[in-house]
């Protein structure tokens, strides 16, 4: 059971303990966040001066939750008089209601505090505990505690009111001295509201706050009940499939991201630290909701091409043709102390972004949108040889232009210790990562047919295919390790192979680069021991030097990278291996109480008989709630053909039936039914199984 708990609307977030105290620090990411500033690090309620113990919480949905409470601290052999109730809903700010009950025969007099601070730490401050550089203030004004923190024209505020006429308020918080009569109730509505001063109109504006209505979360009760009757429907023989689904369908509401430039939302990355626009998440999330929730895309694609990249910065890694790494909009940025405002710092979003123009054409047949984006299309594959491939070689490499702030690695393993040798040695820059050859080849192949079909250019087409074919022949022959039966991770600044077995190679599967006679050796690896842990691919392999199951990038298994790889295996025909994969990421997603991780343990499943949680994972997290689908996908063999929806199932057999009904796309909605036929006795499957 996790101490925290955390409820969320967009770039908005409130993290807090168990009783929904929140005490924030430097290096515990817990407090009111909204547009990456943490707008409240202390959130405190006594009772009598002492905390209250928690009897439960209520999660009632993404963006409310409800603490049921006692005035004690202990819940052992506690009959207490005294119950409170703290309801929650975020919005811009957050909307507190606070309900006591007195449950015995004579009245009580109670005092009541909050405890309120905000130390507007940038969330860059918290994640890398940095110290502030501006003015903290507080003031009571006008029946409102103000807290305030100003640095030359940054300025942001906290507004906190309350309803209650007892509400006694100083720089600190606020205070109740409160009788509440026998078998009575007393409360109170709290609002913290966000503020932010715009340089436009030199004023601070007040911000939306979730609060609508007695019920508090009614505006968006109804948002994510649309969001959630749009899904297609799934029942299944194994009941943990349908809730597993329905949690993944909730958390991508949740992180919905509404910037205000592009109609619709798209993706934010995850819970806490990547609660903004990010090229790479957003576009994989994208596809891998495509037969679920098919807006996402649409509005990723619009957003990201309104910020393609225009010119050299080297700060940023900014270059002509570009996508978007990574939007910020805090503090740090706004004084340019980080280069996300924005940072092009990836080497793949280039060429996903092709991808996913080409994959919601084929599930939309939106057709005015490609022709629309045709110009940005152009640009990004202008950038895939231009500046993509830095020495000319035919292959994608990296390099930050910004040594000092920007990111050393810009492939999705993007920590700096992911790409070793086998023995452990660092790679060299320039460094060429497999899967952005297959990305690029992909990106290729699929701008080729929109060219054809789409552009009315097929002269510009038959040039993208020759490209495509030429550069598939040359990396099966330059990063093919013919000892060890995989691809190379990357070619590094000196050209040597990069020979660590890394579930990279799946994402080549995924994309089609892969020459057959060579796609059974790389399908062995992944489901193979050192790769496969028995719930999912290690992102590294057991036995090289940097494995470590608990490793961000050298070991851990991320289920989004899984889904890729299954969707990979059945492209290339490997039905049974595709069904193995998924359905273990299935069933760990079980544990999680249905909700994947970022990332968790690679321990061997014969070993642990659970995912081992990874202790600092985002959670929700975008492309892990996505994981599932895709996966849900894979099995059920879901691919447009035309007008049309393909259905191939390759199931499990202990799986008895899988049933999506009403499956988006242009040909309307449309059903898909399936019998697990697929027998995995033979690979030491663990038998389905239901939590109780």
């Amino acid at each position: 059971m996790s101490a925290l708990v955390s409820i969320l609307d967009g770039n908005t977030f409130v993290v807090s303990d168990r009783t929904g105290n929140v005490a924030g620090s430097a290096s515990e990411p817990q407090g009111l966040f909204h547009a990456d500033t943490r707008f409240l690090s202390r959130w405190v309620l006594t009772i009598n001066g002492q905390r209250p113990g928690v009897l439960s919480v209520d999660d009632l949905n993404y963006f409310s939750t409800q603490f049921f409470l006692t005035p004690s601290a202990t819940n052992v052999y506690v009959n207490s008089g005294i119950s409170v109730r703290r309801k929650r809903a975020v919005g811009d700010g957050f909307h507190e209601d606070i309900v006591i009950e007195n449950h015995e025969t004579q009245p009580v007099d109670l005092e009541l505090r909050i405890e309120a601070a905000a130390d507007f730490a940038d969330l860059f401050e918290v994640k890398d505990e940095l110290a502030k550089r501006g003015e903290v203030y507080r003031r009571v004004e006008d029946g409102r505690l103000v807290l305030g923190y100003r640095r030359e024209r940054f300025e942001r505020e906290t507004w906190i009111t309350a309803t209650a006429p007892q509400a006694r308020f100083d720089e600190n918080g606020v205070s109740f001295l409160v009788r509440i009569p026998a078998q009575g109730t007393w409360r109170t509505c709290l609002e913290v509201v966000t503020a932010v001063r715009t340089i436009q109109r030199g004023l601070l504006t007040r911000t939306r706050c979730g609060h609508t209505g007695d019920n508090g979360d009614s505006r968006m009760a109804t948002t994510t009940q649309k969001w959630l009757d749009q899904a297609p429907l799934l029942s299944s023989s194994w009941p943990e499939l349908p809730r597993v689904y329905e949690k993944c369908i909730s958390d991508l509401a949740a992180l919905r991201f509404e910037t205000g430039v592009v109609p619709g939302a798209l993706p934010a990355a995850g819970l806490p630290w990547f609660m903004a626009v990010f090229g790479r998440d957003s576009l994989l999330t994208s596809f891998q909701a495509l037969p679920f929730q098919p807006e996402l895309a649409k509005s990723t694609l619009e957003l990201l091409a309104l910020m393609q990249g225009g010119k050299i910065d080297d700060f940023r890694d900014e270059e002509p043709g570009k996508i978007i790494h990574e939007l910020r909009l805090g503090e740090l940025t706004a004084f340019e102390e980080r280069p996300h405002s924005p940072y092009f710092g990836a080497a793949d979003s280039t060429t996903l972004f092709l991808v996913l123009l080409d994959e919601y054409e084929r599930w939309s047949g939106d057709v005015e949108l490609v022709r629309r984006l045709e110009p940005v299309a152009r640009n990004a594959l202008s950038w895939i040889d231009q500046y993509g491939d830095r020495d000319g070689d035919g292959f994608i490499e990296y390099k930050s232009r910004n040594p000092k702030t920007g990111l050393e690695n810009q492939c999705w393993k993007d920590s700096w210790d992911s790409i070793r040798f086998a023995d452990g040695r660092f790679a060299t820059l320039p460094r060429a990562i497999c899967e952005l050859q297959g990305y690029a080849y992909d990106a290729k192949r699929r701008a080729a047919r929109l060219a054809r079909e789409i552009w009315k250019d097929p002269e510009f087409g038959a040039r993208l295919e020759r490209e495509a074919a030429e550069l598939k022949r040359r990396f099966n022959q330059e990063f093919w390790l013919e000892d060890r039966g995989y691809f190379a991770l990357a070619l590094d600044g000196e050209k040597q192979k990069v020979d660590a077995l890394t579930s990279n190679i799946g994402h080549l599967l995924f994309s089609g680069i892969v020459d057959s006679d060579k796609a059974g050796r790389v399908a062995q690896h992944l489901l193979g021991e050192r790769l496969f842990s028995g719930w999912g691919v290690r992102t590294m392999a057991e036995g090289d030097t940097a494995y470590n199951p608990i490793g961000y990038h050298v070991g851990t298994v991320w289920p989004h990278d899984c889904s890729f790889i299954a969707l990979g295996l059945r492209q290339y025909g490997f039905d049974r291996e595709a069904a193995r994969l998924a359905l273990a990421i299935l069933e760990a997603s079980v544990f999680f109480g249905g909700r994947p991780p970022e990332a968790f343990g690679g321990y061997p499943r014969n070993v642990t008989h659970f995912p081992v949680e990874y202790p600092t994972a985002c959670s929700p997290q975008a492309w892990a709630s996505g994981a599932p689908l895709l996966m849900l996908r894979v099995l059920l063999g879901l691919e447009p053909i035309g007008n049309h929806l393909l259905v191939a199932p390759a199931v499990p057999s202990s799986i008895e039936r899988i049933e999506l009904l009403g499956i988006p796309g242009r040909w309307g909605r449309a059903d898909a039914f399936a019998r697990g036929l697929i027998s995995l006795s033979g690979d030491q499957e663990v038998r389905r199984f239901t939590r109780t």
